[in-house]
This record gives structure tokens, sequence and C-alpha cells, in this order.
């Protein structure tokens, strides 16, 4: 391949976000840009794999990897927001921007998530274009990750998933929050999963000769999902709620672990 992969990926990756802008501008829906997070890793890899001239196993294994995470999260977020009004993020975002909400929302939302979404993958980038002798134990050890943190997310939002039905059919539970389940050792062991996943992905990548400092990629991704529009924004919405107070005070906010007594 005589291009830089960031290269080619940056330009399919602006495409293929742009015609998702479009769709959203039309449906008046820009949540659609969470249902169009996954799949533009996905694409984005193919993109570079059916590229080449020669494909490797390592290649196939990396868009295996990330297909099978990205299709799971986006037909979980298509099926949550299915029949709900759009996110409350989006609908804050369109009160605040107004009238200039249709270039706003390329901007900030849809042409950000796509630069995001090329440096977050920056390893599996280079990684599907590698071929290697053998795999090592760096690479099970990735696969590994990848798959714990793949199972904490599906289980997590199996787990809310459910909570949110029985709490819809019981008025009793309105204002409650989940403590059960991954959620009694992590207030969000979704994002947990999500960042756990990227670093199994970016060890798989290395351990087939990816460059180090692809390990930007991973660490881009947790210091959003801690620090920006994960945690933050999800807490600041519960922010006046005092059951959810009480479950901070007993419960880990990232990384799992035991509870604490309620003081």
């Amino acid at each position: 391949m005589s291009d830089s992969p960031v290269a080619v990926v940056a330009g399919v990756i602006w495409a293929y976000v742009s015609l998702v802008y479009g769709v959203a501008l039309l449906k008046k829906r820009n949540d659609l840009a969470d249902v169009a997070w996954g799949p533009g890793f996905m694409i984005g890899a193919f993109a570079l794999f059916l590229a080449l001239s020669q494909r490797t196993r390592e290649g196939v294994l990396i868009l295996a990897l990330v297909s099978i995470w990205a299709l799971r999260l986006s037909t979980y977020i298509y099926r949550r927001n299915r029949g709900h009004e759009e996110d409350f993020r989006y609908q804050n975002w369109r009160r605040e921007w107004g009238k200039n909400t249709w270039w706003r929302s390329y901007l900030q939302v849809f042409l950000l998530q796509g630069v995001i979404l090329v440096v977050v993958g920056l390893p599996v980038w280079y990684g599907v274009l590698l071929d290697c002798d053998s795999w090592d134990l760096l690479t099970f050890a990735g696969i590994f990750l990848w798959g714990a943190g793949l199972s904490c997310e599906a289980i997590a939002d199996a787990q809310m998933a459910a909570y949110r039905q029985t709490k819809a059919q019981n008025p009793a539970q309105v204002g409650r929050v989940m403590s059960t389940g991954l959620w009694k050792y992590s207030r969000h062991p979704n994002y947990f999963g999500e960042a756990l996943l990227w670093w199994g992905l970016f060890t798989v990548c290395v351990s087939f000769g990816a460059p180090l400092w692809t390990v930007v990629g991973p660490l881009l991704m947790t210091f959003l999902l801690v620090k920006v529009s994960g945690v933050p924004m999800l807490e600041k919405k519960y922010s006046g709620n005092p059951d959810y107070q009480r479950y901070c005070e007993t419960t880990s906010s990232f990384i799992p672990w035991f509870p604490k007594r309620f003081s």
C-alpha cells in the first residue's frame, strides 16, 4: 500500500461520517452518531484489508475482533434508542446551538467523532496490514483482554437493559439507580469493559509488529471515557439524585472493586 494507512482510513471515515450526518439531518437525530461509532472502525479496517494485494491471517483476526465488538455495540445502542426521544446530550446541544445546530452538529459531533475514531483506531490501522511468523504469548494475552472487556461490556449492557425494562413497568423504581450485578462493583462497568477491550486490541496489534506509539489510541479512548464523554457526562445527569449520590459513596467509579460501606 503506497499511501499511509492513516491517510487512507481518514478519507474513508470522512466519507462515512458525512453520510451518517446526512441521514441524521433528515431524521433530526444526532444520536445516530452513537450507533455509527462501532461500525466506523469496522469499515476503516475492511477498507485497508481489501486494498491489500496479499491478505494475512493476522489481518483476519483483527478484523474479526473489531467486527464482533462493533456489531454488538451498534445493535445494542440502536435497540436501546429505538422508540425513544433523541439522547439527552444531543437534545441539550440542540437547545444550546439553536439555528446553528445544522453546521455545529457536523463539526462538533460527526466530524469530531471521525477524527477521534481515526486516532483511537491507530493500532488497528497498522495491525491489519501486518504479517508475522507466529503468534506469541502477547498475542493471546491481548485476545484474553479483548474477550474480558467485551464480556464485561456486554454483560453490563444486558443487565442495564433488563433493569430499565423492569423500572419502566414499576413506578416505585423511578429515581432509583442500577446497583446490582456488575454495577455493584463499578458505576460504569460498560465503559471499563470498553477501555479494557481497546487495550487488548492494542496488545494484539503490537504483538504483530504495530508501532508502540499507537498506544495513543487506547490512551485516548480511556481518557475520553473517564474524563470527557463517558463518566462525567452521565454522572452530571444524576447529580441531583440522592440515591445516586449514595451509590457514588459506596461504588468504584470505573475499575470494578468491592463496594464500601455507606457512611
